[in-house]
């Protein structure tokens, strides 16, 4: 989540005048995050928060998102729901956005990863994958292997600022991606994004799932790959077998893995450090001034790449088999 585009008070009232959410109690902006505009409402009948969609999330993919959120919650997936004005609408537009209003989740991310927070995501991921196999619409993950090359070849000369020869090194890291990306492996509805700030604990209780504005159809162990990738590691990004292990076995607690997709974990894992790395590497070039929001660094995403091209990375997620 960030701060793109600032509502104003009269945009605001416009906005919610459509809406039986009560009197507004308070409005702030919410600065974590990186790819749309979001602010936290409370108002005289619950908590709120509010989304408008900057460039990366197209606004032809709306539908599929809110749709997802509604076929969820009706499964007893915790996530927010997005909330219809009076006329049945969910998707509107504010300040030149498109814009949703969702249910607030109580909860926050946890300060300190366990192996026990991992095990929970797990079986909350595997869950989600379950309760979306019979929603029916689509929508296709324009972020995957065929957008890593188009993607950086405009910043492949800037990357070089970063550090030396991580041109050189990406370059390689996406021709083998291409030619060894797997496409027979069970798919469906995954959420592509599930990192810590998109995951919320109350105590030791996991509580919800937020921001799907991401999720597509694509491989669901690459949804497990991105999970790995952002619980597992530490903030030195060193690999933790311990929480790993836990994720796994808390995904495979609720849906089995086929033994061809637990093979192929290390190489969608590259694939997923590198999709986020190229994400960032854009954010880190392009970000417009004046943004309220943490740039992150895409050389995190860069040391796991690293990880997984040694010996201990190549076979890191042959775990709880």
């Amino acid at each position: 989540m960030a701060v793109y585009t600032e509502v104003g008070r009269a945009d605001l009232a416009a906005f919610l005048a459509g809406f039986e959410v009560g009197d507004v109690r308070s409005f702030t902006a919410i600065a974590d995050g990186t790819e749309n505009t979001n602010y936290r409402l409370a108002t005289t009948q619950g908590k709120f928060v509010l989304t408008l969609f900057e460039s990366r999330t197209p606004s032809r993919d709306l539908p599929f998102v809110v749709a997802l959120m509604d076929h969820l919650s009706r499964r007893n997936v915790v996530c927010p729901v997005p909330v219809p004005d009076r006329g049945g609408r969910r998707l509107h537009e504010l300040c030149g956005r498109p814009a949703v209003l969702v249910t607030f989740l109580e909860g926050r991310m946890p300060r300190r990863i366990t192996p026990a927070h991992c095990g929970a995501v797990g079986a909350a991921l595997a869950g989600l994958h379950l309760a979306s196999r019979d929603f029916t619409e689509n929508r296709t993950n324009r972020l995957s292997v065929g957008a890593w090359r188009r993607m950086f070849e405009p910043l492949a000369d800037r990357s070089e600022s970063l550090r030396p020869g991580l041109s050189g090194l990406i370059g390689d890291e996406i021709d083998a991606l291409e030619r060894d990306w797997p496409g027979d492996l069970p798919s469906g509805v995954i959420h592509g994004d599930l990192f810590p700030d998109n995951v919320f604990f109350a105590g030791n209780r996991l509580s919800g799932l937020i921001d799907f504005y991401f999720a597509c159809r694509d491989l669901l162990a690459y949804d497990l790959a991105v999970t790995l990738i952002s619980w597992c590691f530490d903030a030195r990004q060193r690999f933790d077998s311990a929480r790993a292990d836990a994720l796994v076995a808390g995904y495979r607690s609720a849906r089995g893995l086929e033994p061809e997709e637990l093979r192929s974990l290390p190489l969608l894992a590259r694939g997923a450090a590198m999709r986020f790395f190229l994400t960032r590497l854009e954010d880190w070039f392009d970000r417009p001034e004046g943004v309220l929001s943490r740039r992150k660094d895409p050389l995190e995403m860069a040391a796991i790449i690293e990880f997984h091209r040694g010996p201990a990375g190549r076979g890191a997620y042959g775990v709880a088999t």
